[in-house]
């Protein structure tokens, strides 16, 4: 389990997750018509890198995290840069009753590796859009575990194939994946480049 907690102070010093950050933005720009009327959740939110770029082309944001560390630190971004259409909360969709609001696009950064139930999440957002609301999903491709190592417990990646099928369960429609962004690590193999698909869905 890796303590987002502590390292919420140094997690946006780091050029790789802030750049990352832009370039999902982006590739959810170009993927789905963005606007001022529209309601998101931001789930995974971590300090909010993919919101900031998305704050004004959006209305109301909803953040949520599990790490109360990554989300003290977005308050205090969001208070500095006085944004006034951002709320954030703590929360853990996997592990909680379904909540009462709905939302026109649901967005989230390489989360969906760290939650154990993928089929249930994808229910638990097609639940959470409203009617033709749009699902964005940024994660990594399959992988060999050498991207957190053994010790970390996480899915390694995802297949698209796969991931497409259990989206499709969930009822989602119109799914398309994009290559959006490659993490290069250095492993005990040497250096190693990592693809960082968008998955973009709807709910029919």
């Amino acid at each position: 389990m890796i303590d987002f907690d502590s390292k919420a102070r140094r997690w946006d010093s780091n050029p790789v997750f802030v750049e990352r950050a832009r370039k999902i933005a982006e590739a959810i720009h170009r993927r789905v018509a963005l606007d001022r009327n529209m309601s998101a959740l931001d789930y995974g939110c971590g300090t909010g890198l993919l919101s900031f770029p998305l704050k004004d082309v959006l209305g109301r944001i909803t953040l949520k995290d599990s790490s109360a560390g990554m989300l003290e630190v977005l308050r205090e971004k969001i208070a500095e840069q006085n944004v006034s259409n951002m709320t954030v909360r703590q929360a853990d969709l996997t592990a909680e009753p379904l909540p009462d609001e709905r939302y026109d696009l649901i967005y989230s950064a390489m989360t969906l590796h760290h939650i154990p139930d993928t089929d249930k999440i994808l229910q638990v957002f097609h639940a959470l859009l409203n009617p033709d609301g749009h699902l964005c999903i940024a994660d990594l491709d399959a992988e060999d575990g050498s991207f957190h190592g053994p010790e970390i417990e996480v899915h390694h990646g995802f297949d698209r194939a796969a991931l497409t099928a259990k989206a499709e369960r969930a009822g989602f429609t119109d799914i398309r994946f994009d290559t959006v962004f490659e993490i290069v690590k250095e492993t005990e193999a040497g250096v190693r480049a990592y693809p960082v698909f968008l998955l973009t869905a709807r709910r029919a």
